[in-house]
């Protein structure tokens, strides 16, 4: 076997454990072996339509076995998987299609009319649907093994990540990058072969599918697909399927702690809870320890696939608050703007290096060569360490908004909010919410004479960014306040506008 990434993986898990349970999605279970078959099939199906190595195959759906069949199917061809987030609106959808060059697009009937309306001018030419249509491409296809060559140093998939400079980059994942994070996972989460996940969290995330599904089916446990989180089904499927690990935000597993059933459920199963896309509360913590359930948390970003550094649950209490030490094999430094490391106590930039980091973002050279520092990525994010080397993120040096365990990016929205005609200036913040731990905000300043209606200013957003992204309130405001050279102080917005009520 010539090929060395994932394309290979349902082969060597099917020669190893043919028969055990890899998927189920509702009714239907699938074992190693149909695994690697449809897959199989779906890669010579995708190749008869004019898929080659190198292309750039997207999906759009919700979790789904189809949405891993065509991961895999994609790696077995030397092509490059392209998973496109479903929350986004379709102008969103085609740029992320247009800038991959992305010749192939499977997606589910949930998003066919969006699918539909997107514009011709991208290079996309192979449309399958999911359900019948793919049903009867894999059904037709023949199954004789793929023997592509493709090493640890291809690329595997492209994730966007919201920029700062208002449009997403791709960052190019290689197979040995996905391969050395699920190692990493494997080795600081204790994973067995047992392992039953629910996977709840979106596959488009890097962390549901890279540090929760991947690690799994390459341990040959079994993953169980839901198409969205829901509480009360949750509690449900934990039982039924006696799930033993779960990955989710603060914000799914707060709202299970405060469902009815929380205090009777049978949670017996559960050996492993992640909790990722921003700090778990204290309060949080303690209604989870009360049930004898621990949190493993981490921190980590897309460019390093994602797993960066981790938080035990023998130091979930002592180190409360705190990020973690590196993973395994992934080394990561707390540094000042002459890349020394800082002392104990101090705070600098997070730089990371290890082989889960990215070669660098799709056709964007200058910001790869900007990303990176004799060989460590700068994450941009501002951090302390303890004298135990536990590290704590205290600050988001790119002023990410984590709105639900989704990354926003406000110059994305402010690029948006100043294409309004009556909008001569704005700037947008995260504020605190009950629910979703943080959601934009905008502040605007008006055309000269011009009374803005924040309503109509929310409703102009709809349809051009998804809807996590659009802020939640809107304050209109006289003048921003700049510095001489007349760079926005961004601090002082927050200050002066991040508490009052819109």
């Amino acid at each position: 076997m010539r090929n060395e990434g994932l394309g290979s993986w349902p082969a060597r898990r099917a020669r190893k454990t043919p028969h055990r349970t890899a998927l189920v999605h509702g009714d239907r279970s699938t074992d190693y072996r149909t695994l690697y078959a449809r897959t199989t099939r779906l890669a010579h199906a995708l190749r008869a339509r004019g898929v080659r190595r190198g292309d750039r195959i997207a999906y759009l759906g919700p979790n789904h076995p189809a949405y891993l069949e065509t991961l895999f199917a994609a790696g077995t061809l030397g092509a490059v998987f392209l998973p496109l987030n479903t929350r986004l609106a379709g102008p969103e959808i085609a740029y992320q299609l247009a800038d991959s060059g992305a010749k192939a697009l499977v997606y589910g009937p949930s998003h066919a009319g969006l699918v539909a309306g997107l514009p011709g001018d991208t290079d996309v030419r192979t449309y399958l649907e999911v359900g019948a249509e793919y049903e009867e491409a894999v059904a037709a296809a023949p199954q004789e093994p793929i023997d592509e060559p493709v090493t640890a140093d291809d690329t595997c998939l492209i994730m966007y990540t919201s920029g700062t400079t208002g449009r997403p980059k791709g960052a190019m994942l290689t197979h040995g990058n996905i391969t050395w994070n699920a190692v990493n996972v494997l080795v600081d989460h204790d994973l067995i072969a047992d392992e039953r996940a629910l996977v709840s969290a979106p596959l488009f995330h890097t962390a549901g599918l890279n540090m929760l599904t991947l690690p799994v089916l390459l341990k040959g446990g079994t993953c169980v697909l839901v198409e969205s989180f829901d509480a009360e089904a949750t509690f449900d499927l934990v039982q039924r399927h006696r799930i033993t690990f779960m990955f989710g935000v603060p914000t799914m597993f707060d709202q299970l702690a405060r469902h009815p059933r929380w205090a009777n459920a049978d949670l017996s199963s559960l050996r492993i809870l992640t909790c990722g896309g921003s700090p778990v509360p204290s309060p949080l913590i303690d209604a989870y320890q009360q049930r004898g359930l621990t949190f493993l948390q981490g921190y980590g970003m897309t460019e390093a696939s994602p797993g960066t550094l981790f938080l035990d649950a023998e130091h979930a209490v002592s180190k409360a608050g705190s990020a973690g030490v590196p993973h395994f094999f992934s080394d990561v430094r707390v540094v000042g703007p002459d890349l020394a490391p800082v002392s104990v106590g101090e705070t600098g930039e997070v730089v990371v290096r290890g082989p889960h980091v990215m070669p660098g973002y799709w056709g964007l050279p200058e910001e790869t060569a900007a990303s990176f520092a004799d060989g460590w990525f700068r994450s941009g994010d501002a951090a302390r360490v303890d004298e135990d080397g536990y590290v704590y993120i205290v600050d988001r040096m790119k002023d990410m908004i984590i709105s639900g365990g989704e990354n926003v990016y406000p110059a994305e929205i402010e690029d948006r909010l100043l294409a309004h005609p009556d909008i001569v200036e704005c700037a947008v913040i995260g504020v605190a919410d009950d629910k979703w731990g943080e959601v934009p905000r905008a502040v605007v300043v008006p055309r000269e004479g011009v009374a803005l209606d924040p309503d109509e200013v929310l409703a102009s957003l709809a349809g051009r960014l998804a809807k996590y992204k659009i802020p939640k309130s809107v304050v209109v405001a006289e003048g921003l306040p700049r510095t001489a050279s007349g760079k926005l102080l961004k601090a002082r917005v927050r200050q002066r506008y991040g508490n009052q009520l819109p």
